[in-house]
């Protein structure tokens, strides 16, 4: 069961970064220059904390949300600055393709993106709670996709 929700996450994570990518443009605002460069630098930032996501979680490295058992929880790099740079650098990457798509269907189609990521990021935490003692007093130190904001209260 929980592999299976966790396949249905990922599926429809890469559904919405698909219609974001897809979607037909619209007229909701001017794509001029002003929007292209700054789709285009929230379209770098997005695929930067990504890719150092990626490159830093290393072996741990994994779609699921469902964490590698046995792997070392990762606080250093660019996760000692956030606790989801991957999920934050999507979220990021799409407002460039609202930007760049200008259109109703983007933003409604960027609003559940985010929606699932933060739950998915809720859930994947619960499981790093229990597969990993120290992850509670990282996460009140570390924000959740920005510096400092969203941090959780460490019980104790």
């Amino acid at each position: 069961m929980k592999r299976a929700l966790a396949l249905s996450l990922v599926t429809m994570q890469f559904l919405l970064l698909g219609a974001l990518a897809f979607l037909p443009h619209g007229s909701l605002w001017s794509t001029g220059v002003g929007i292209i460069v700054a789709a285009i630098t929230f379209g770098l930032v997005g695929a930067a904390l990504a890719v150092l996501g990626v490159v830093g979680l290393g072996p741990a490295l994994t779609a699921s949300p469902i964490p590698r058992e046995d792997a070392l929880l990762v606080t250093g790099g660019v996760y000692g600055l956030m606790r989801s740079p991957i999920y934050a650098g999507l979220m990021i990457g799409g407002v460039a393709l609202v930007l760049v798509g200008a259109s109703a269907w983007h933003v409604v189609a960027w609003l559940p993106l985010v929606g699932l990521l933060s739950a998915k990021t809720r859930w994947e935490e619960r499981m790093l709670v229990a597969e990993h003692p120290d992850y509670l007093s990282y996460a009140a130190r570390v924000g959740r996709f920005v510096p400092g904001i969203g941090r959780l209260a460490e019980r104790g």
